[in-house]
């Protein structure tokens, strides 16, 4: 059953869009970005039951609009749209995927500001950070334009002459795409872009907080002429969520599911996946530590940390979340690190000027660090700044430095997702080896050192699919980005982005003598 036989009549949304005084007051200049209905098969469609739900505001909980609030019925049209465009897509060839690609990634780029004002007004980062978002999300689209031409398969030498022995790539089918509210511009284009390179088509569902996003890169996907039904959109509020989530993984015509996340969701579809034993690609949490050492320039590993931690309100997987010093250089980086907090952090909302931290995305967040950094004081740790509600707003959280902290301690043991900077004294490097990777994450990792030998043992011996050497930003589309351990499976970016969206097909030509 199509889209428009299952919804009636569509309301195609550029007859029925409703600004709200949000939108109106902040500057965007197309309203077509503005959508309330889902993106299905090529059409805008609403909700079966016609029900909406409200994206807010987290700076000031002004309601940013509404969107259509789908379930099981819309999941279904979205997979059939991506299944039948699959018959066609997958036989276009790679120089028309790269075009059409590189015609996305133009779109982008042209419209780069409202989708970054956008996109601050419903995840509330700074205007800064998602025009920085924005260009690091079209590069994905950039990135995977050329690639789709190198998708290369191999010759075998053959143990017999009667034969030749060939391996092809062919993309594996649809895939499900489930992505989060902190990144809500990249984290689909660097799904999107790897499959449609490969030559798979997508069923995209975006977090219930920040939808907008990922609508404006549907109607811009549009424009830019890719067919019905090879990217499809669906928008769920976090009641229908999770029967969403489970069609996604479980239908048939699903051949793959790709989820950037928590730790505890990413279990929960592995499982789901593991029914139809699907191709599954998981970017899951970290708890990422950041070591300086004694050899460290410590006004370098200053600026590092303020990169790693601060981007986005700490709201990052590969934020630095265990910070260990060690006791020659301790005293120094402290006092050098509480300067830097204090002058170059300003919390605020993110369209404001200067602003270099905005709140956590909603209220559910700022509950749950403000009890992390209660309960590691509580055992012990010392609040060196910060340590509680800004006055800002209901959702922002003071840029915070807690010090004398342990292993032990809740700040250590879980990833924050929160502005707070935890600081563990370390006495020699397998210690801070030994503290480091005892976790079950194994996501990113940092640290700072100008002795070359220890670079090389350090860098070899840190559990983690990622690290910085004296770098606090790491992330880059022509990079391999993912963990080990319970931090995921599979890589995004890179060449072998496009892994997980094909297979290998083995090829036998027999009878050549």
């Amino acid at each position: 059953m199509t889209a428009p036989s299952l919804f009636g009549t569509v309301l195609r949304l550029h007859k029925s869009r409703v600004l709200t005084a949000a939108l109106r007051g902040h500057g965007l200049r197309f309203a077509s970005f503005v959508h309330q209905e889902g993106y299905i098969g090529g059409q805008w469609v609403p909700a079966a039951s016609g029900k909406l739900f409200p994206v807010t505001n987290p700076a000031n909980g002004e309601v940013v609009g509404s969107v259509a609030d789908m379930g099981e019925e819309e999941t279904q049209a979205a997979i059939d749209a991506a299944h039948t465009a699959f018959q066609t897509w997958h036989k276009t060839t790679a120089k028309e995927r790269s075009g059409l690609l590189r015609q996305w990634y133009n779109l982008v780029e042209e419209h780069k500001e409202d989708l970054a004002r956008l996109m601050v007004l419903e995840s509330g980062k700074p205007l800064v950070e998602a025009r920085g978002e924005i260009s690091y999300g079209s590069a994905f689209l950039e990135w995977y334009s050329e690639e789709a031409r190198r998708i290369y398969g191999e010759v075998v030498q053959s143990p017999v002459t009667s034969k030749e022995m060939v391996f092809i790539r062919r993309p594996i089918g649809v895939a499900s795409m489930i992505t989060p509210w902190n990144f809500p511009n990249a984290m689909i284009t660097r799904k999107a872009g790897a499959a449609l390179a490969a030559g798979c088509t997508c069923v995209v569902k975006p977090a219930e907080d920040t939808p907008f996003s990922a609508l404006a890169l549907a109607e811009l996907a549009e424009k830019a002429g890719i067919p019905p039904g090879v990217v499809n959109v669906v928008t769920a509020s976090r009641g229908n969520t999770p029967a969403v989530g489970n069609l996604m993984c479980s239908s048939p015509k699903v051949a793959g599911v790709f989820f950037t996340g928590s730790t505890g969701v990413g279990k929960l579809l592995y499982n789901q996946c593991a029914q139809g034993v699907k191709r599954i690609g998981l970017e899951l949490g970290g708890n990422a530590p950041f070591i300086v050492f004694n050899s460290a320039s410590v006004k370098d590993a200053v600026a590092g940390l303020m990169v790693a931690k601060f981007r986005n309100a700490g709201q990052t997987c590969i934020s630095a979340n265990r910070v260990l010093v060690q006791e020659g250089v301790h005293d120094q980086f402290l006092a050098a690190l509480k300067e830097a907090v204090e002058q170059q952090t300003v919390v605020g909302d993110g369209m404001k000027d200067g602003v270099t931290v905005g709140p956590l995305i909603n209220a559910a967040q700022l509950k749950r660090v403000e009890k992390i950094v209660q309960e590691t004081v509580a055992c012990g740790a010392q609040v060196v700044m910060g340590g509680s509600v800004h006055s800002a707003g209901e959702c922002f959280f003071q840029p915070t430095i807690l010090t004398g902290v342990t292993e032990d301690m809740r700040a250590f043991k879980e990833e924050i997702f929160g502005p707070v900077i935890p600081i563990k004294k370390f006495e020699t490097e397998e210690e801070a080896l030994k503290t480091a990777n005892a976790t079950q994450h194994g996501l990113a990792s940092y640290f700072y050192s100008q002795d070359v030998s220890q670079v090389w043992r350090v860098a070899r011996s840190l559990e983690a699919g990622m690290t910085g050497i004296n770098e606090g930003l790491i992330s880059a589309a022509e990079v391999a980005f993912g963990g080990i351990k319970e931090s995921g499976i599979g890589r995004e970016g890179s060449k072998h982005g496009i892994d997980d969206y094909t297979y290998i097909k083995y090829l036998c030509f027999g009878g050549i003598n």
